[in-house]
């Protein structure tokens, strides 16, 4: 294992630079924990309108806070910050807005709501970010808790008809299904992609692929991971599978097969894709040229491929033969 803690999808050292000769592809997984709660024990209380969420939408970690802050009907409670699919040696930055500033916050890089924060903050300047209005200073990066507390801690502010997205009576199975996922398939496409060394990359293709396996095995008999309706561990997983045959198969060398070739994967993937809230959020033009131009050490030329074709995300899955109810007693969130 690594002693170098680098950070994907962050840009805390020089652009593209991810991968360590020789070496096996470490998370750098020291965030800023700080938690907005309905008792305020951090200091930050659930305030509706006081927090602004910065969430790439080319990030698959990022992308989970956009999917769950929809799906629960946050809009209105807490407002979304977009930048662009790349970003250079000091930050993410905000080119796609109107002169290169965040409309609300006022900055052009996520690094000036760090340093806010701390002004020899040293760590990744990663996405998502939740950031207090009232200061300009980030809150907290920290990505797995900020969707569950989305769920737990803003039921106030959350739409009628949300779902149950971390229901109580499953959580010990999601957070198993959760723990393996993350380990095995979000972090180990990168563990993959990253490797320093032919023994690192082979060791990470073969946990993904066993961890995929056991996934279609389970996705055969069942609509959804966890229960019969969308849990946080499809939110989860789906960032990751999105990305797959776009990016992970080819730039991350994940290619053993593609997606499309995993029968109830993809009928998954394809399911929660067409359901409101997943495949509206997705971005395929950002989600490529973030990691076919940000990773310069894996794609020294910059060149985004056009393809693949995308037209099979829109087709019929089959999958309400497994039965289930995505939204539970909820219901779907609003057209777009």
């Amino acid at each position: 294992m690594s002693d170098t803690q680098q950070s994907a999808d962050s840009a805390h050292s020089t652009k593209g630079s991810y991968v360590t000769s020789g070496q096996e592809f470490n998370r750098d997984s020291q965030y800023i924990q700080t938690r907005i709660t309905r008792d305020a024990v951090d200091g930050f209380p659930v305030e509706a309108g006081r927090y602004r969420l910065i969430a790439a939408r080319a990030c698959p970690w990022a992308n989970r806070t956009i999917i769950v802050r929809r799906l629960l009907g946050l809009e209105d409670a807490i407002s979304l910050g977009t930048p662009g699919p790349t970003h250079d040696s000091r930050s993410w930055t905000f080119d796609l807005d109107p002169d290169g500033r965040d409309p609300v916050l006022g900055i052009e890089r996520l690094q000036e709501a760090f340093f806010k924060r701390d002004p020899d903050y040293s760590r990744g300047i990663t996405v998502p970010a939740v950031v207090d209005t009232t200061t300009g200073a980030v809150v907290t990066n920290d990505f797995p808790r900020i969707t569950l507390d989305f769920s737990s801690e803003w039921k106030e502010f959350q739409r009628e008809g949300a779902p149950e997205l971390y229901p109580e009576a499953l959580r010990e199975e999601i957070d198993t299904v959760n723990k393996r996922v993350f380990t095995e398939v979000n972090n180990g496409v990168y563990r993959c992609g990253f490797a320093g060394s032919q023994e690192a990359y082979e060791a990470a293709y073969d946990r993904l692929f066993t961890a995929l396996d056991w996934l279609e095995d389970r996705l055969s008999a069942q609509r959804f991971l966890v229960g019969d309706t969308i849990t946080e561990a499809d939110v989860r997983l789906f960032t990751t599978l999105v990305r797959f045959d776009a990016v992970y198969h080819g730039h991350f060398k994940c290619n053993r097969n593609k997606l499309t070739e995993m029968p109830a994967l993809w009928g998954y993937a394809r399911d929660l894709f067409q359901t409101p809230g997943f495949g509206d959020t997705i971005d395929f033009e950002q989600i490529k040229q973030h990691y076919y131009i940000v990773h310069e050490d894996i794609n020294p030329t910059g060149i985004v491929p056009k393809g693949p074709d995308l037209s099979g995300w829109t087709t019929s899955h089959g999958r309400e033969s497994l039965g289930g109810r995505p939204f539970g007693n909820g219901t779907a969130p609003a057209a777009v």
